[in-house]
């Protein structure tokens, strides 16, 4: 994915830099931001992030959408010997950082804000708060969660490390000239504790809705059971009739453990479920959404603050959704209404049975929760961030002009 080249011959007009240090491909909510700021706000938006997978089709096209790929460190440094871990935890984010001077000061023009997405926090905030400083710009921080929690989840809450990290993170995040964030707590969190004001959003914004399919995954799949033909035959003769239909279930991503889980799946023998694992383009995972019965999401969170992207894609999509429970996911999931919370494995299975009993026709509760999903299409990013996003990141503009 090369970075496009443009701007030649337009009149000049404001511009603007997202940064994500980290691969584009995964920060649905950063590649909306540009495309926001392209389309609504009419800047020339240069991206600088990592590559990977490949960003959404529109952010490909945009003529005024200019990505930047920066190096990632080199993976053989990856598997260095234990020992060596602590001058891993020096020199890599010192790499970063230069990275990140060299892009945002040298390699794209001077943009008259950065919008920058938090986490990871060092070195990001410090190396865009101080290319503000060189090239006379604003810079707004998008907050996605702490990074200081992330970090814990590895050395603990009570590290050194993890209290320095948080002061920068904390010290940073208040130079900036603006601020958006997640959920309604982590709004109160950054303006009770951290002194960080932020515009009162509308958190359930959700993304561009795909195309609702009326097909079935197994069938789009050609999902072959594990039944014998002949058996179900006889069963079917017999008048023999489950209460419950054959569930596909498939699981995205590209984890570090998928051929781990994938050999634990094929031990189970299972019977009447199957299991597929996918790897899918930003254009094709929303078609999967809008094909399926029902979406799991198992993510939790470091702080208890942010919210899973992967439920707002499913909402997007219209598709009710079974959601870990944590502290502010409620915010999100309106249990009973678009989706169910579950804190356990058996409260999970508990609920998948409620759900699909007698499907499809008679599943009413599992109507219902798609009747709530759907109900929240009608919310869109870019009518959110036209009322929310658009005028504080005009009001920081201004202040840089005037």
């Amino acid at each position: 994915m090369a970075g496009k080249k443009g701007g030649e011959g337009l009149k000049k007009r404001g511009r603007a830099c997202v940064v994500v240090l980290g691969d584009i491909g995964h920060s649905p909510r950063m590649q909306y931001h540009a495309l926001s700021l392209a389309r609504q706000a009419s800047l020339e938006v240069d991206i600088v992030a990592y590559g990977g997978s490949e960003p959404h089709k529109a952010v490909l096209e945009h003529q005024s959408i200019h990505i930047h790929q920066m190096k990632q460190w080199p993976r053989f440094l990856q598997a260095l010997p234990k020992m060596l871990y602590p001058l891993m935890l020096l020199l890599k984010p010192l790499f970063q950082f230069l990275m990140l001077l060299w892009f945002l000061c040298i390699k794209i023009p001077a943009p008259d804000v950065f919008l920058v997405q938090n986490p990871p926090s060092i070195p990001t905030l410090v190396a865009v708060k101080w290319a503000s400083w060189l090239r006379n710009a604003r810079f707004i921080v998008d907050w996605h969660n702490f990074g200081y929690t992330l970090l814990a989840l590895s050395l603990g809450r009570s590290g050194r490390f993890v209290a320095l990290y948080r002061w920068f993170e904390r010290r940073y995040g208040k130079m900036a000239n603006g601020a958006l964030c997640v959920t309604r707590a982590m709004q109160h969190e950054l303006t009770q504790n951290w002194g960080i004001k932020t515009p009162d959003e509308d958190f359930s914004i959700l993304l561009e809705a795909a195309v609702m399919y009326d097909r079935r995954v197994a069938a789009m799949l050609n999902e072959k059971d594990s039944t014998e033909k002949e058996l179900l035959w006889k069963e079917m003769h017999d008048g023999r009739h489950y209460s419950y239909p054959r569930l596909l279930f498939v699981i995205t991503g590209k984890g570090p453990e998928k051929e781990k889980y994938e050999e634990k799946i094929r031990r189970l023998n299972l019977k009447r479920v199957a299991f597929r694992t996918m790897w899918l383009s930003a254009e094709d995972y929303p078609l999967l959404l809008g094909s399926a019965d029902l979406g799991v999401c198992l993510h939790t969170s470091s702080s208890g603050l942010d919210l899973p992207m992967k439920v707002v894609d499913m909402f997007g999509c219209g598709l009710p959704v079974c959601a870990v429970a944590y502290s502010c996911i409620k915010e999100l999931v309106k249990v009973e209404q678009n989706g169910l919370l579950f804190s356990s494995s058996s409260e999970l299975a508990d609920e998948l049975m409620m759900l699909f009993k007698g499907f499809p026709d008679e599943c009413d509760s599992l109507k219902l929760l798609r009747s709530g999903a759907l109900e929240m299409v009608s919310s869109r990013w870019d009518t959110e961030w036209e009322e929310h996003a658009k005028p504080l990141i005009s009001e920081v503009m201004s202040r840089n002009s005037s």
